[in-house]
């Protein structure tokens, strides 16, 4: 299944990678993606569809997971601050 490119926004000194939300087959090229942007900090804002222990491996800190906000099109947020 083809996927949306990930869109980049900055806002004064924060910047934010809004994606899709990937599964656990899709987990490696996810976090090659992150790291191509400087990701850092992950803040989940819908369910989990992957673990998150291959992400915090990469070095990239899975914050906070939202798991009680949920929305008709599934959205990530991340934040290199």
């Amino acid at each position: 299944m083809n996927r949306p490119a990930p869109v980049e926004i900055s806002y004064e000194c924060m910047r934010f990678l809004i994606t899709h939300n990937p599964t656990n087959s899709q987990l490696s090229k996810f976090t090659e993606e992150l790291k191509a942007f400087g990701v850092q900090t992950l803040v989940r804002v819908c369910e989990a569809t992957y673990d998150k222990a291959p992400v915090e491996k990469e070095g990239i800190e899975v914050l906070i997971e939202v798991s009680e906000i949920y929305t008709s099109t599934p959205v990530q947020i991340y934040t290199n601050v």
